[in-house]
C-alpha cells in the first residue's frame, strides 16, 4: 500500500450539531456557532473546516453529521458534499453513536476506509500544519487497531479542556512526531493545569481522531457491545438512508462520548503533537481576543462610536454609541440584545437556560 493510496482512502466526518447557546443572541438552535456568518472571520466555521481538508479529502469523501434543524442549511453551505452524506441524527446521543454510524457508512463505500473525525466549530490559523499532522495521522492509523488523536500544544494552563498525557515517541512522519498516549485527564483545576503545561508532556484534546472505520467498530464491539449491535442493525437495514429504522433504533443507543466509550479504553492509542494555531472559540470573550482592536482596545463595527470606552466587544447591525463603559460585550440582533461583562462571557449559556425556563421559545 503506497502512501498516496492511503490518502485516497481517507474519509472525513465533520460533526456539526449544536444547540446555539454560547453565542446567543447571534446563535440559535437553528443557527449554532459553526453556521454564524462573519463573526469569526470570513464565511462560517463549518465552511472553513471543509475547506481545510480539500486537496487531501475531497467533498465526495466527506460526511457531515448534524440534526434535522440544520441539515438543509448545511447542504446549502456545502453544495459539493453529496446530499446522502449529510446525515441528520434523529436524536442527540453524543459522539460515540454518531461516529459508529459514520464508520458503517464509510465501510459501505470502502471496506478499507480511514476515518478522520473533525469538529466543525473550531478555528485553526495554521491550515498547512494541520494538513501535515493529518497526513502523519493517516499514515500511522493505516495499521489495523491503531487510533490516533491530533493533540494540541497548550498555549496556556486552560481549565476548560481535557488533556492528553503522552509517553514515548513512536514515530516521526511528515515532519510530525507521534507519541503513545499514556492517559487522558479530565478538565483540571487551575493549579493542576499549570503543572500539566509546565511538565511539557501534556496536550489539549481537541476532539480530532483518525482510525480505520473497521478499527472503531471493533473497539465498539469490544467496549460497547449493545451499542455496536444496534448500529449493525441500522447498517443491515440500509444505514442512514433508511430513516425509518434509524429513527426507531438510534434514539435508544447509549448517550456517551467517543472519548469515554472508546479512546480512554483502547489498547493502541497515539497522538500527534501539533501547533495548529487552534482555538475552540468557546465564548464571546474569545472572539474579542481574536479580533483586531482600535486604539482603545475595542472590537467594533466601523460605523459605531466609542467615547471614553475601552475593551468592549460590539457586534451589531444598528449604530451603537458606547460612552464611558469598559470590558462589555454588546451583541444586537433584530429581536434581542445582549449586554454582559466580558469576564462573565461563559455565563451567557445560563441566560439561555433562563430564557428556556420562561418559555420564550422564539428567542431560542
Amino acid at each position: 500500500m503506497t502512501r498516496d493510496t492511503i490518502f485516497t482512502q481517507a474519509y472525513a466526518v465533520i460533526l456539526a450539531g449544536g444547540s446555539g447557546t454560547r453565542f446567543w443572541p447571534a446563535s440559535r438552535r437553528e443557527r449554532p456557532k459553526q453556521l454564524l456568518e462573519g463573526v469569526f472571520g470570513d464565511g462560517t466555521l463549518l465552511e472553513r473546516a471543509a475547506e481545510r481538508i480539500q486537496g487531501l479529502i475531497p467533498p465526495e469523501r466527506t460526511f457531515v453529521f448534524t440534526n434535522t434543524l440544520l441539515k438543509d442549511k448545511i447542504a446549502a453551505l456545502l453544495p459539493r458534499v453529496p446530499a446522502s452524506q449529510i446525515v441528520a441524527e434523529p436524536a442527540a446521543r453524543n459522539t460515540a453513536p454518531s461516529l459508529g454510524l459514520a464508520a458503517h457508512e464509510i465501510l459501505r463505500l470502502d471496506p478499507e476506509g480511514l476515518m478522520v473525525v473533525l469538529p466543525s466549530d473550531h478555528l485553526i490559523t495554521k491550515p498547512a500544519v494541520f494538513r501535515r499532522a493529518l497526513r502523519a495521522s493517516l499514515r500511522w492509523a493505516w495499521t489495523e487497531g491503531r487510533s490516533v488523536l491530533i493533540g494540541l500544544k497548550p498555549a496556556s494552563a486552560h481549565t476548560g479542556f481535557g488533556y492528553i498525557h503522552r509517553s514515548e515517541l513512536v514515530a516521526q512522519l511528515e515532519g510530525e512526531k507521534l507519541f503513545r498516549v499514556e492517559s487522558f485527564r479530565e478538565k483540571p483545576k487551575a493549579p493542576v493545569a499549570a503543572k500539566y503545561v509546565a511538565a511539557g508532556d501534556y496536550l489539549w484534546n481537541g476532539g480530532m481522531f483518525v482510525w480505520r472505520a473497521s478499527t472503531l467498530l471493533a473497539n465498539l464491539r469490544r467496549f460497547k457491545p449493545q451499542m455496536a449491535r444496534g448500529l449493525e442493525r441500522i447498517a443491515q437495514a440500509g444505514g442512514a438512508q433508511n430513516t425509518k429504522t434509524l429513527a426507531r433504533i438510534y434514539p435508544k443507543l447509549e448517550k456517551i462520548s467517543i472519548d469515554y466509550a472508546v479512546a480512554e479504553k483502547a489498547d493502541e492509542v497515539y497522538v500527534v503533537a501539533a501547533d495548529l494555531g487552534w482555538s475552540d472559540v468557546g465564548s464571546w470573550s474569545e472572539v474579542y481576543a481574536l479580533r483586531s482592536k482600535d486604539a482603545q482596545e475595542n472590537v467594533r463595527p466601523q460605523r459605531s462610536l466609542c467615547l471614553n470606552a475601552e475593551g468592549n466587544l460590539i457586534v451589531a447591525g444598528k449604530f451603537v454609541a458606547a460612552v464611558g463603559v469598559r470590558d462589555l460585550i454588546i451583541v444586537e440582533t433584530p429581536d434581542a440584545i445582549l449586554v454582559a461583562d466580558r469576564k462573565q462571557a461563559q455565563e451567557v449559556g445560563k441566560a439561555v437556560a433562563e430564557i428556556e425556563r420562561h418559555g420564550w421559545k422564539d428567542l431560542l
